[in-house]
């Protein structure tokens, strides 16, 4: 390569780099925010507009209203919002009128809603009626096929009666009769828009009152039309609905809507039409569905139905924590700005006033860390406003997850592509050393990004494998802080016994003490969780991860600092130490198992406070912990005995990993890699054979490290494998917690129910966007995360004691609202 390719590859590199995609996607954000500003001041924010106006299909087949989520109700689910509005006082009147598509609407909702079968009417033109006293609920059926003065006179009736007794929503339509009995006479078509037109006056005056809904009338099937219906054709039908539009566009009252939604779902799935006129029943079930996201939303709060439905409500600590984000928001800018003012002053006018040079620069140090400090908080405030607007308020667009096969393997193929693209030669060889674990950890994140993006979790054999990979970080994590603790020796308190607590300050600054890391570590897995606790009004048990990794690193902790305390120096002049450490081990696993065995157990030590506010969900119930402990209860320790073995056979020198070799002979390592691909086909074909989720979850703890383990064989047992990484995978396994946790709120929406949306309507594109933003600011959130760290975690024992004093400020309000206290 000659010169100047290398110095045009080296500035390509410069210019493409992370600090300036940030920029880039800061300016993207931006426009994203003010055209989304620009669409909800040009047509509100209402996002029952969207659920009645306009959708597509997807997947295989999933009806997905414009911008919003909505809930599948069943059967209980729909008993459930009855009772509940008339619990609070309210009646459930609901009213269909209109010809026979109107009729069929209310068969499917009474149907959907009814515990006991509802007997087929022996008169097709006939006004029904359901009830149920307990549900105070009403549900009718008014015969009138013709817009009308006969129609008319039902509004008369309606209005005369008080508001609180009129129906909560009239739905309404008429056409194909007077297709029909016109033979599509142009003349009844005028008819009908003047008809229309008078009934407007009333609809609008019902309006006031309660939600009217003319529903567009859907498009026939040509093919299996009877004889007698031939003049209804799709034309005819458009010219009706185009005359309805007309005159509906009119309305007055924000309580009159046209409800065109449902003609978009007969339009796209008319092939279950049993007689060319009639919705076919997967359409007629999405139809009922809409008109029951739009009734019972706002009143459920669904996480998985944000349609028609308002955001939660702000906690008062939710304002009191984005107010101190505002004052530090407010004072990053005085800075900037007070920078700009100061730098383009000579440097002589800074230093006039000061007889030491040398103080002036310990102020500018002081000043300038002072100033890293603010902006860095001001940035995650930022941060936190932008998670906020995402997902607990309907600025964004929010849709449904759907799963296909090619949704879920095409991205994860794009993917892999691109890691196996960018491999590099590492500068370390052992086993499972850094370059490797981010590569591990990367890939792995990547994939679960794309399993919570294409709800796979409904199918059972990659939910068994995304297990796995959940299971591979604990086990990693087991792996790690073992290593860390067996080498060092440090655990911290350990010397502090030994040489008193006046040896405190000169043993904090160490930078390597086992104490100092324990706080590190704890600090930097849990800051942007407890932050999000914060800010999303949301329990730290909520994302289960954090939890799960800082209690395990805990138990390592304790396991390692317990009495005989076993390091690698303290084995090798004493080898019965060995024997010390396989007894912890036995304790371990024997404690893991009783607590397992015991739920009663179980509860008792993690339902006492003040800690059981960390272990449960936001309903007070402590079943999420539970199942998220027992199905990877022995994923840590297992890492903690798979260091243990490794090292040992290090330390005895029956393998090596000091150099690019193979660990093993030939003969050794052609077997180890047999066994290993035996290891993973055996979980392969376990998770094809179990019959569902509880059978597998019953049985994977046990056989879980299998597949582990024999990645991590065939993955070291090669000198060329071990140490080659790919680049591509490592870099977002650096950052794979910050991919975990963020995801919740600015990639996924609705408390990961959902999808975030940016750009309506062009899918595709909208994953591609949400990404790259999304992963910038998991990479700004890992570096802010540093920064505040080396404040946080100060090397003067008394900045420390001070900061350990705020953090219990802060905790204080937390555990006040979730009962610690």
């Amino acid at each position: 390569m000659s010169e100047e390719s290398r110095a045009s590859s080296e500035s390509i590199k410069q210019r493409f780099n992370v600090t300036n995609a940030k920029k880039i996607v800061t300016v993207i954000l931006l426009a994203f925010i003010a055209y989304h500003g620009i669409l909800h001041l040009s047509y509100g924010i209402d996002s029952c507009k969207w659920l009645l106006s306009d959708g597509r299909f997807q997947g295989f087949k999933n009806w997905q209203p414009y911008g919003c989520m909505i809930h599948s109700y069943s059967k209980i689910d729909s008993r459930r919002c009855m009772r509940s509005i008339a619990f609070l006082g309210g009646n459930n009147y609901i009213s269909f009128l209109g010809d026979s598509r109107i009729r069929q609407v209310y068969d499917a909702f009474v149907k959907l809603i009814a515990t006991k079968e509802i007997p087929e009417s022996k008169y097709a033109h006939h006004d029904l009626s359901f009830s149920e006293e307990d549900l105070r609920l009403k549900v009718e059926f008014i015969w009138r096929p013709v817009v009308n003065d006969s129609m008319l006179d039902v509004y008369e009736k309606w209005l005369k009666l008080p508001k609180s007794d009129r129906p909560k929503i009239i739905v309404t339509s008429s056409a194909t009769w007077s297709i029909k009995s016109s033979n599509a006479s142009f003349d009844e078509l005028e008819s009908y828009k003047r008809n229309l037109t008078r009934l407007l006056f009333w609809m609008d005056k019902m309006g006031e009152s309660s939600q009217v809904l003319w529903m567009l009338q859907d498009p026939v099937y040509p093919l299996k039309l009877h004889p007698s219906r031939k003049m209804i054709t799709n034309e005819q039908i458009d010219l009706y609905n185009k005359a309805a539009m007309d005159v509906l566009r009119y309305s007055k009252s924000d309580g009159v809507h046209i409800w065109s939604s449902s003609r978009l779902v007969s339009q796209g799935y008319n092939d279950d039409q049993s007689d060319g006129l009639h919705m076919g029943s997967v359409a007629l079930n999405y139809a009922v569905q809409i008109l029951l996201n739009m009734y019972c939303n706002d009143q459920m709060n669904h996480n998985d139905g944000t349609c028609c439905s308002d955001p939660e409500p702000i906690t008062t600590l939710q304002i009191i924590t984005f107010s101190i984000f505002g004052v530090f928001i407010v004072l990053a800018a005085g800075l900037i700005i007070h920078r700009k003012l100061t730098s383009n002053k000579p440097r002589w006018q800074l230093l006039i006033n000061e007889d030491d040079e040398n103080d002036n620069r310990v102020k500018e140090n002081i000043t300038k860390s002072y100033t890293e400090l603010i902006t860095t908080i001001a940035k995650l405030g930022l941060i936190m406003g932008y998670f906020f607007l995402c997902d607990r308020t309907n600025f964004f667009m929010k849709e449904n997850k759907f799963y296909t096969h090619s949704n879920f393997f095409l991205p994860i193929a794009y993917v892999f592509s691109l890691g196996l693209f960018f491999t590099e030669e590492s500068r370390f060889t052992s086993v499972l050393h850094r370059d490797q674990t981010n590569e591990w950890k990367g890939w792995m994140q990547l994939v679960i990004l794309t399993y919570h993006m294409t709800r796979a979790s409904q199918v059972l054999p990659i939910y068994m494998h995304i297990r796995l990979l959940v299971t591979s970080y604990l086990f990693l994590s087991g792996f790690g802080h073992f290593t860390y603790f067996w080498h060092t020796g440090d655990f911290g308190l350990h010397r502090l016994w030994q040489h008193g607590f006046k040896y405190f300050p000169t043993y904090w600054r160490s930078p390597n003490n086992g104490l100092r890391r324990l706080v590190e570590v704890l600090f930097r897995m849990n800051l942007l969780v407890v932050t999000l606790c914060l800010c999303m009004n949301k329990p730290y048990q909520f994302y289960y991860f954090v939890p799960l990794v800082s209690f395990w690193f805990l138990v390592i902790y304790f396991t390692m600092i317990s009495i005989p305390r076993v390091t690698s120096m303290s084995s090798e002049s004493n080898p019965i130490q060995y024997f010390y450490l396989i007894l912890k081990f036995v304790v371990l696993f024997s404690l893991i198992t009783i607590l397992y065995m015991s739920e009663v157990f179980f509860e008792k030590i993690f339902l006492t406070r003040p800690w059981k506010a960390l272990f449960v969900t936001t309903d007070d119930s402590i079943k999420e912990w539970w199942f998220r402990w027992k199905i990877d209860r022995y994923s840590a320790p297992l890492g903690m005995l798979f260091g243990f073995g490794y090292h040992l056979l290090k330390q005895y020198n029956i393998l090596d990993d000091h150099n690019h070799g193979n660990l093993f002979s030939r003969g050794i390592a052609l077997l180890a890699t047999f066994a290993s691909m035996i290891g993973i086909l055996i979980y392969i074909g376990f998770a094809f054979a179990c019959r569902n989720k509880q059978e597998c979850n019953e049985i994977y703890p046990y056989i879980s490290f299998i597949p582990v383990v024999s990645y991590v064989s065939l993955r070291n047992i090669s000198g060329l494998l071990r140490s080659r990484y790919s680049a591509f995978f490592a870099w977002f396994g650096k950052i794979s917690l910050e991919l975990f946790i963020c995801q919740y709120h600015i990639w996924l929406a609705a408390d990961t129910y959902g999808v975030l949306v940016l750009v309506p309507s062009y899918p595709v594109l909208n994953v591609v966007m949400t990404a790259v933003i999304f992963v910038c600011i998991a990479h700004e959130i890992n570096q802010i995360t540093k920064t505040l760290a080396k404040y946080a975690i100060s090397s003067d024992w008394r900045y420390m004691t001070r900061n350990l004093f705020i953090f219990l400020m802060i905790l204080i309000p937390i555990g006040i609202k979730d009962g610690m206290f």
